[in-house]
């Protein structure tokens, strides 16, 4: 579009196209605030861990899980364990890369202190399109991230960091009678586990006591 200039030009400035891109772009006071997580802990130079062996049908070769715990207040009446760091190794190297990728942003999240408690459920959530298989002693894991998250949770249960599930007596009764009437479970929608029978008219997770009946 032409403008037409009546007055007499006493000066003139160029202003670039990217000057004036740049004049949009929010600045640091109309920026959205951005929450941040905690700083990482620092780790030290020893830390207490402990290692776990997990077999499965899907490989020949076992998976050895490693965490280790930072101690905080050492010394104290407040001294506990929180986890720090994951390694996970095994001969099998198939699943090499996903693995490595797990353990580090595991180990980054424990890192950032909070309540990691989260990280069991969704990693038990994980369900291998290929299908799970069974324990020894028939405990069904829908997929080998799901054992992981298991191991997870056995260890921050055996630090303290989580309680195990109170079962209440009503699902301890219905256990009871399904034990005694031999039933067979179908998978879980919840816990993945092949523990839902029906008794008294309703379908009932015999493991974590999800049921559609409320």
């Amino acid at each position: 579009m032409a403008v037409s200039i009546e007055k007499k030009i006493v000066g003139f400035e160029v202003v670039s196209k990217d000057a004036e891109a740049a004049a949009d772009i929010p600045t640091e006071t109309t920026m959205a605030e951005v929450v941040r997580m905690q700083p990482a802990l620092k780790r030290p130079a020893a830390l207490h861990g402990s290692t776990y062996k997990i077999t499965t049908p899907m490989s020949e070769h076992a998976l050895y899980i490693t965490i280790n715990d930072m101690v905080i207040n050492e010394g104290t009446e407040l001294e506990y364990r929180r986890p720090f760091e994951i390694f996970i190794n095994s001969k099998n190297m198939e699943n090499f890369a996903w693995i490595v990728a797990l353990t580090r942003v595991v180990s980054a999240v424990f890192r950032h202190g909070g309540d990691v408690s989260f990280l069991v459920e969704e990693l038990r959530s994980v369900f291998d399109p290929r299908g799970g298989y069974f324990k020894p002693g028939g405990k069904y894991m829908p997929s080998l991230v799901a054992e992981i998250g298991e191991c997870i949770e056995n260890h921050l249960r055996e630090i303290g960091m989580i309680r195990a599930p109170e079962v209440s007596p009503e699902l301890e009764e219905k256990r009871r009678m399904a034990e005694d009437q031999g039933l067979a479970g179908s998978q879980c929608p919840k816990c993945g586990q092949l523990s839902v029978v029906r008794l008294d008219g309703c379908e009932t997770c015999l493991e974590c006591g999800h049921s559609k009946c409320g």
